[in-house]
């Protein structure tokens, strides 16, 4: 052990001036003053009743399907984060990564002992000038073989470290699936509940259309309008008969695939919301693009990968570099039972080995070029990620600005129409206009509230995917349970895969 001592200390002093790879840390990204092409207002129209305003530098909320103010839509989220097979088999994969990593650690840096045990007969050929032509024999041994790698230039160091990014970027992922499974839930529903309401409202239209083809054919008997007059009727009643299917198969899908979300059988999918029930969040929070990169788990996944990449690469190349193990074996051993568990029996070694790679027909360089290439790609992959996000973001902002114009003037659209139907009834009961008179304004304001009502569930949904845009509240990683190399990083400050990459 004396002898190692030199080499050891010389390896070590060449390799702390030098680093083996990337440092990890991700490229600087820039930092735009708005998210989209123009900025975006302080808070939108007013619309519904509520202007939406944009509290730029607030933090992301993290239940935030809970400020709609229902209890059945607080009920559903709850009951697919429980519930989802997606989720639980992230989660199993999650868990299993992390067992993994515990191995790995447990197995690398620690020494390895094992028993062994044989038994068993042989014959060999014998010596002929002594006579004997064969040689027939037992041998008994049981030893404990204790064996150490030391890892001098950090090849198992980085190599544990790329593992725990690894398994950090599964652990964000999950953390990804569950805000997605929540968001997706919450348009479902709304979506389901919106449909609902559309279909009611287009029945109700099919309905006056019927009444008033059957009121305009009562009329062309009587020789009052034309036959062109009849058939423009019917056409329009066939037109809306039209587009009742379609709304109903969309009402169908989402009602099927909300009860898929929530881990149930098509059949059990639950009622619909009332869409009149929900309460469109008055703030929504917007996070200034600096702060983006930490709240978003797409974001923190992609970072993962890219310190993962870097400690690949420092392993690649310490593999290039000498290794020193230790072994030692202590046991008994002989060609029969009483010698082998004496004293005259026992064995013992001990010894050390280096071996230095020299010529391995370039595979050790081509896997540094190789983790290099995949470090590179990782860096663009973040890059895109970012930037991914930013458009995101400026998207749904715009999608928020857009939908309370749109459900503005459909708001005031409908109120219009509205105002016309009472007028026309007013005057319809003092004998002024006839009944078809009045069927058609009915229509005209029904036809208004059908926009108002796709215009309202749009809002909400869009609002759903704004609040899911802007990812969790910032935290430290070594405090989040769900994160993946928490408890391997509690055993050992290998697994702090940043420092790995240094």
């Amino acid at each position: 052990m004396n002898t190692l001592k030199p080499i050891l200390t010389a390896m070590a002093l060449a390799l702390a001036g030098c680093a083996l790879g990337p440092t990890g840390e991700p490229p600087a990204m820039p930092q735009p003053d708005h998210y989209g092409a123009q900025p975006q207002p302080a808070q939108t129209v007013a619309a519904g009743g509520v202007a939406q305003q944009f509290v730029t530098g607030a933090h992301p909320v993290p239940q935030w399907w809970t400020l709609y103010r229902s209890d059945a839509l607080d009920a559903l989220v709850n009951e697919g984060l429980a519930n989802s097979p997606n989720l639980a088999a992230a989660d199993h994969g999650l868990q299993g990564a992390r067992e993994q990593l515990r191995g790995q650690i447990g197995s690398s840096l620690l020494p390895t002992v094992d028993a062994l045990g044989t038994a068993q007969r042989q014959r060999a050929p014998g010596v002929p000038q002594l006579g004997i032509d064969k040689l027939q024999y037992a041998l008994f041994a049981g030893l404990i073989d204790v064996r150490y790698t030391f890892d001098v230039f950090g090849a198992t160091r980085l190599n544990n470290a790329a593992l725990a990014s690894r398994v950090n970027v599964q652990a964000f992922q999950y953390e990804a699936a569950q805000r997605a499974l929540a968001a997706n839930i919450v348009t479902s529903a709304i979506g389901a509940a919106t449909l609902h309401a559309q279909i009611d409202t287009t029945e109700q239209l099919i309905a006056l259309a019927n009444a008033q083809a059957s009121d305009v054919q009562q009329r062309y008997a009587l020789g009052a309008v034309s036959r062109t007059d009849v058939l423009s009727a019917q056409q329009s009643a066939a037109a809306l008969s039209v587009s009742l299917p379609g709304l109903q198969q969309q009402w169908t899908a989402m009602r099927h695939a909300l009860a898929v979300l929530l881990g149930r059988t098509p059949d059990q999918a639950p009622p619909d919301l009332d869409l009149a029930s929900l309460t469109l969040p008055a703030q929504v929070p917007v996070v200034v693009p600096s702060d983006l990169l930490r709240t978003r788990p797409d974001i923190a996944a992609a970072e993962a990968t890219l310190v993962a990449a870097a400690a690949e690469v420092g392993a690649a190349t310490a593999q290039m570099y000498p290794s020193i193990t230790l072994s030692a074996a202590l046991g008994q051993g002989g060609f029969n039972w009483p010698i082998a568990t004496s004293g005259a029996g026992a064995l013992w070694a001990i010894g050390a080995s280096l071996t230095q790679p020299i010529f391995h027909g370039g595979a050790l360089v081509a896997q540094r070029r190789a983790a290099l290439q995949s470090y590179e790609a990782a860096n663009d992959t973040y890059r895109q990620t970012v930037l991914t996000a930013f458009q995101d973001v400026a998207d749904r902002l715009a999608a928020l600005d857009h939908d309370a114009q749109a459900l503005d003037a459909a708001s005031t659209s409908a109120g219009t129409a509205q105002g016309v139907y009472d007028d026309t009834q007013a005057r319809y009961r003092l004998g002024a206009v006839p009944l078809y008179a009045v069927r058609q304004s009915e229509q005209q304001w029904r036809n208004a509230r059908l926009d108002e009502v796709r215009y309202r569930g749009t809002r909400l949904t869009d609002t759903a995917a704004l609040f899911q845009a802007m990812g969790n509240p910032p935290v430290n990683p070594a405090t989040v349970g769900n994160r993946g190399a928490k408890a391997a990083s509690e055993e050992t400050p290998a697994a702090a895969a940043p420092a790995a990459a240094r």
